[in-house]
């Protein structure tokens, strides 16, 4: 069903245009991801089809009585209200029908008329029918699983709004907009301030949603979970691929490929006729040269076609550092009672990229200040390697004078050999150049300073990069660019971030920390990904086995409390066995079904991939012969 029509809609603002007489339409059912690089107008858009921003031409046509409903980014609450009467408020709608559903009830039972007691009646039904449609009658339950989703405890329930950070005040915005469940969701960021946890449980939450939604997200593991359809704006329009992510990048390229060659041969062909043309339009051959003229002059003519590029990030060569950047024996730290971690060790031998990836407020920050020195851990020690130059470039990008232009800042203080054009070749590799470089740190986007920053970083000479949220800011082809530089830099990497394809690029070594604990993993996320699927589903099949082994306890007496008519005997599937037998190999099995356990929680084996292959095959061998001898011996304790 469509929704919304979108009609040559036209936007500028002082630096030019954004986009100009761009159309689309929106179904429902529709999971549109909205890319593009920053600067594009994808933020200004949103709030057009929200009807918060005005277009210079165009129009924005609802239909069937839909609405689009943006997430808030500014949080503006009702002083006094809790978190959940705040939440709960989302459904404004159905409560207002709730309570005077009540009413018409109280009227109807006091009203004589027939007349005015029909309307009632008719009124009621139509006020039930909606609320039962809406599911009006479990909307606290509605309330208490997105509040949960979203990482909100009970505990918090009846605290005042006010009283939460900014970070919790916009998870809430977007729990009342997920609540109010609107035709159209206009979704800006809306992974920002989520961990990994939270993120993964409102991939779930969306992608399991009918209604339609645009997202726009520099989050590519959340594109290609949630959406269904790409629209990537850019050179002010906007072009449409069906799919997630990984197959708009796909098809991306190879219309780019086919676009490219369809203009070089129209070119090439153009050019060979205005030649040929030039060479006979003289004497007897000059109406021949007319007329081919003319049918030159009637071709439309291709376009050279674009695509988004990002700049060529490179960090250059470094001295050489030992063999060992850090060696971490041991190392806990607690602030007074709360613990952050302990027991964490681990070696970062050079070259090495280390990520880093938790929850917000379990200690990766202050992991990080510890490896610099600027930390003392509780307990434990580090030991910091020969000839390692550490760069650290911080959340908050102070690195960066906010009072020097973007050369000033990035300018190394006493080095004679650098001169500016280096200066300016060193920013261009970052995507900073012309006027923009002479511009006040303070004055530029977080994109433009963050870049500011890298480059900064390659001028000091770090051989070791610590970099905190080093994406932040940066739109979706930058942060490629960067992995590519990560990837390719001769030095060592530390990096925090909570963007999971980041680390999953770049990932030697990942540490996953979590309130209280630290589990070291030997790879990439997608490594971690799998340690988490295998301990799950060891988990559910655990309680899969005291079930069988419960219910294989309790039948016989079952049986033998039954109808005392003698029974039809049941033909046997498996071949007859003692159940004395068969108790002692589940049990053996079951027993190798936890060494294997153990096996996969090692993080030696994930060294090894022919081993861990080998162990994971093992795992489900084991499975599999176990839950035939669940059946077996449930046959052979009912009919021996």
């Amino acid at each position: 069903m469509l929704l919304m029509s979108v009609n040559n809609l036209s936007r500028a603002y002082d630096r030019g245009q954004l986009f100009d007489e761009v159309s689309f339409e929106v179904f429902h059912g529709d999971r549109i991801g909205l890319v593009g690089p920053n600067g594009a107008g994808k933020t200004t858009l949103m709030r057009i089809l929200s009807g918060q921003d005005s277009p210079d031409s165009g129009d924005v046509r609802f239909h069937a009585g839909a609405e689009a409903v943006i997430l808030d980014q500014v949080a503006e609450f009702a002083p006094g209200r809790t978190l959940f009467a705040e939440a709960q408020s989302a459904f404004a709608k159905l409560l207002k029908a709730q309570e005077e559903l009540v009413r018409v009830a109280e009227k109807m039972s006091g009203v004589n008329d027939p007349q005015e007691q029909k309307v009632l009646e008719a009124r009621y039904e139509r006020l039930n029918e909606q609320l039962h449609h809406n599911d009006a009658y479990a909307l606290d339950h509605k309330v208490e699983t997105v509040l949960g989703g979203l990482g909100f405890n009970t505990v918090d329930y009846n605290r005042d709004v006010r009283t939460f950070s900014g970070g919790q005040q916009r998870r809430l915005l977007l729990a009342k907009l997920l609540l109010a469940s609107p035709d159209i969701m206009l979704l800006d960021e809306p992974s920002n301030h989520l961990d990994i946890d939270t993120t993964r449980w409102l991939e779930d939450y969306l992608s399991q949603q009918q209604q339609a939604m645009i997202v726009v997200s520099h989050d590519r593991y959340f594109l290609n979970k949630v959406v269904n359809k790409i629209f990537e704006l850019h050179n002010r329009k906007i072009t449409s691929y069906p799919g997630n992510f990984q197959q708009y990048m796909r098809l991306r390229e190879e219309t780019y490929e086919r676009q490219l060659k369809e203009f070089e041969a129209q070119k090439e062909y153009i050019e060979k006729e205005e030649e040929y043309i030039r060479r006979i339009h003289y004497g007897q051959m000059a109406r021949t040269a007319q007329s081919r003229m003319k049918k030159l002059d009637k071709i439309e003519r291709f376009e050279a076609p674009t695509k988004i590029t990002a700049p060529d990030m490179r960090f250059g060569p470094v001295v050489r550092a030992g063999d060992i950047i850090f060696q971490v024996e041991n190392v806990g730290k607690a602030f007074g009672e709360k613990r952050l971690f302990t027991d964490l060790s681990f070696d970062l031998q050079r070259g090495k990229r280390l990520g880093i990836m938790g929850p917000n407020g379990c200690g990766k920050t202050t992991l990080l200040k510890i490896l610099l020195g600027e930390e003392k851990p509780t307990e434990g020690r580090v030991k910091k390697g020969a000839l390692t130059e550490l760069g650290y470039l911080d959340q908050h990008l102070k690195l960066l004078d906010e009072n020097k232009s973007i050369m000033q800042a990035a300018w190394p203080e006493g080095d004679p050999s650098m001169t500016e054009q280096k200066m300016r070749d060193l920013l261009g590799r970052f995507g900073l150049s012309g006027r923009i470089i002479e511009q006040p740190v303070r004055e530029c986007s977080g994109g433009e300073k963050s870049r500011t920053a890298m480059a900064r970083l390659v001028v000091l000479g770090a051989n070791v990069l610590i970099l905190d949220e080093p994406t932040n800011h940066l739109d979706i082809w930058a942060c490629e660019a960067l992995e590519e530089a990560v990837l390719a830099f001769e030095g060592t990497v530390i990096v925090v971030s909570h963007d999971r394809y980041f680390l999953n690029r770049v990932s030697d070594i990942l540490l996953v920390m979590e309130p209280g604990r630290v589990e070291v993993v030997y790879g990439n996320y997608d490594t971690y990904e799998l340690l988490r699927a295998n301990r799950e589903a060891a988990a559910k099949e655990e309680a899969e086995r005291k079930v069988a082994r419960e219910a294989a306890k309790n039948k016989p007496a079952a049986v033998n409390n039954a109808n005392p008519a003698k029974p039809t005997k049941k033909k046997r599937k498996f071949p007859y066995r003692k159940v004395e037998e068969l108790e002692a190999e589940i049990l053996e099995l079951e027993i190798r079904s936890a060494e294997i356990e153990t096996a996969l929680n090692s993080a030696d084996l994930y060294r090894d991939a022919n081993r861990m292959k080998e162990t994971l095959q093992d795992a489900e061998d084991t499975k599999v012969q176990l839950q035939r001898l669940y059946e077996h011996l449930e046959e052979a304790m009912e009919l021996n």
